[in-house]
């Protein structure tokens, strides 16, 4: 008799069981989904050139462009300084392709090594906001992806050259543009780099 009576007590706990089992599959696959969707997106983003007008006839950004895509960039925007963000890589095949596409288009070439998984520091960054500011406009900056370190250049060069207001600015270091702002990952040293830049230009308090 108490046998049977059980039987509902625990047939109840284990529909409980499986009802939680289930909402945390369909969380999961949720989490998945979304994952696979942005990441597709973000390849979508650098198969094309993650080219963007960000100040229309001022500043534009990209991932690494073929010699022959970014002389026509270069051409339809009238672009005078590229910023390449991977720094000199004499004998590489993308980087004397750009060297030889920026020189036949008329444009002026500047070499800044960075990475995306490491903070700038002060100094660094101080160097790449006097570049910015020097750079004869319209400016491209570039990486390898567009996403993480031009994110980075491109919140500097909106907020600290073109006065942009600063949580505008920094959409330019988002997902939008492919970038993942999550601590735990190693791009976050852009995130990272640019608080500790705002600290330094009072921009914080």
């Amino acid at each position: 008799m108490n046998t049977t009576q059980g039987l509902p007590a625990n047939t109840g706990r284990a529909d409980e069981t499986r009802r939680l089992i289930k909402g945390v599959r369909r969380i999961a696959l949720g989490i998945l989904f979304l994952a696979l969707a942005f990441g597709a997106y973000v390849g979508i983003l650098i198969l094309s050139g993650n080219f963007h007008e960000v100040l229309p006839g001022r500043f534009y950004r990209s991932a690494q462009l073929s010699g022959a895509r970014l002389g026509e960039e270069i051409d339809r925007y009238n672009i005078r300084t590229v910023i390449n963000l991977r720094g000199e890589n004499r004998g590489k095949g993308w980087y004397d392709d750009e060297v030889a596409a920026t020189s036949a288009h008329g444009a002026t070439h500047v070499d800044f090594r960075m990475s995306a998984s490491r903070d700038l520091t002060p100094e660094r960054t101080q160097e790449l906001l006097s570049i910015l500011k020097s750079a004869e406009q319209p400016i491209l900056v570039h990486c390898m992806s567009g996403a993480d370190r031009t994110g980075l250049a491109s919140v500097i060069f909106l907020q600290q050259v073109a006065g942009i207001d600063e949580e505008e600015a920094e959409w330019q270091l988002s997902p939008l543009y492919g970038h993942i702002n999550l601590p735990f990952l190693a791009a976050y040293a852009m995130d990272d780099s640019w608080e500790a830049l705002e600290k330094v230009l009072g921009l914080d308090s």
